[in-house]
């Protein structure tokens, strides 16, 4: 008989435990068809059906055969997913984390410093990037990740966590702040700066700042609200950037908030094994508190 991989077996025993393709998906950290072609690889490795599947059914059976075969490994995989479990648990627990800069620079600063009074026991490794969020958690390269926008992936469980609004932030010796009404007349002629193409902050600021007809041609563009608010702290230009970016405190900035605009979510992102983790669980309801004070 050929060798057969441990993952094609894993695969199987998930299917056997939970009885469905899309619930053995969401256990393993894989796509729907993605199980389905292990299933099918393993069942060609051993030349029989294991598994019976009616179109539109929402769950699955076993065959005679495959039956068989999960009540053989059953109890060797509990065994081994048992040891695994205590072997992680007597290490000190590390959760890796993606959002962009300027989440991780002025939002979770905050929830570190709760976190770590309730859990100093772990480590979170925070990657400052805004692209690919669901697929890196989806590859196993990140636990959780906090983003403004919702992807979708049926292998990430995503929550909203609250929401914030955005602000006109402008070098102060330009002088004293306009009306929002006024902004969009306001704005004619002056350099702007924005978020990199892609970025919602940097769609919403084009829809406003266009509403009077302006064409808007940014002076320049970058990834991180930081970037931007370092920009127009020098004088280079104006912007609209999340309300908390900017405060009394800045004395080179005037912040002019834009009620009018729709607030922009904040999802807590992460793999679907890992939902029901008291570990993450804490560090989301850190984050869910952190931003619902601002």
């Amino acid at each position: 008989m050929p060798s057969i991989s441990l993952s094609l077996v894993q695969t199987f025993y998930q299917l056997g435990r939970t009885g469905s393709y899309t619930a053995a998906a969401r256990e393993l950290n894989l796509s729907h068809p993605s199980v389905a072609n292990h299933i099918r690889r393993l069942e060609h490795l051993l030349g029989e059906r294991l598994v019976i599947a009616e179109r539109g059914a929402r769950r699955v059976e076993l065959t005679p055969r495959g039956l068989a075969l999960y009540e053989l490994i059953r109890p060797e995989f509990d065994i081994m997913l048992t040891r695994l479990t205590r072997l992680m648990e007597s290490q000190r627990p590390v959760l890796r984390i993606g959002m962009p800069q300027g989440i991780s620079h002025d939002l979770f600063p905050g929830v570190v410093r709760k976190f770590h009074e309730s859990r100093p026991d772990v480590e979170l490794v925070v990657y400052e990037r805004d692209t690919a969020l669901a697929a890196l958690v989806r590859q196993g390269s990140l636990d959780i990740f906090i983003a403004e926008r919702h992807f979708g992936d049926p292998v990430v469980t995503q929550q909203l966590i609250g929401r914030y609004g955005l602000s006109l932030v402008y070098p102060r010796s330009w002088g004293p702040p306009p009306a929002e009404a006024d902004i969009p007349e306001w704005v004619r002629g002056r350099p702007l700066i924005l978020h990199e193409p892609g970025q919602i902050i940097r769609d919403m600021a084009t829809d406003f700042l266009g509403r009077k007809g302006a064409v808007i041609e940014p002076l320049i563009s970058v990834s991180s609200s930081v970037s931007i608010k370092r920009y127009v702290g020098e004088g280079l230009g104006f912007s609209i950037l999340p309300s908390w970016s900017a405060g009394p405190e800045d004395e080179t900035i005037i912040r002019v908030d834009l009620p009018s605009l729709t607030p922009v979510p904040i999802y807590f992102g992460t793999a679907h094994f890992l939902r029901e983790s008291e570990t993450v669980r804490a560090l989301f309801n850190h984050c869910q508190f952190e931003l619902s004070g601002r």
